[in-house]
């Protein structure tokens, strides 16, 4: 794909799978909902989750969204990347907000109250691409 195919196409798919090292060596597949923000994506979870505790051990994830349901419909983006964990609270809720807008399509002053409650258990992650592969099925000529 080209990089405004892959722009696209991470604006309109839904969930990112989350790739980080585990302690024991094993990978830790976790689906998250996210947002782009220029060329990063943005995720929050909880701060005690496993997925956090890998990341403060190890900064490097692999991230894939992908999309299709037949063999020649199949297209996804994987990324490489290093993760900033962000823990001010102000950058949580505004995080927060931006994420259950646009899930839910709530105003920000609807999510505002609900968000501001779960900010303080969660941490925002900020995902900085090193390296990105895509690939689109739809683009292949010939027999599958």
């Amino acid at each position: 794909m080209t990089t405004e195919e892959v722009a696209t196409f991470l604006e309109a798919q839904r969930t990112v799978i989350c790739a980080t090292n585990g302690a024991r060596g094993w990978p830790h597949l976790m689906p998250l909902w996210y947002v782009v923000r220029g060329r990063d994506i943005w995720a929050w979870t909880y701060g005690k989750s496993q997925k956090v505790r890998n990341l403060e051990r190890d900064p490097r994830v692999t991230l894939q969204v992908e999309g299709g349901q037949r063999y020649e419909e199949l297209r996804g983006v994987m990324i490489e990347a290093r993760t900033e964990v962000h823990r001010d609270l102000g950058v949580i809720t505004e995080l927060g907000v931006e994420l259950l807008h646009r899930y839910t399509g709530a105003s920000s002053e609807e999510l505002l109250g609900a968000v501001r409650g779960q900010a303080a258990k969660r941490v925002a992650m900020q995902f900085v691409a090193e390296r990105t592969a895509s690939w689109d099925h739809r683009k292949l000529s010939g027999t599958y």
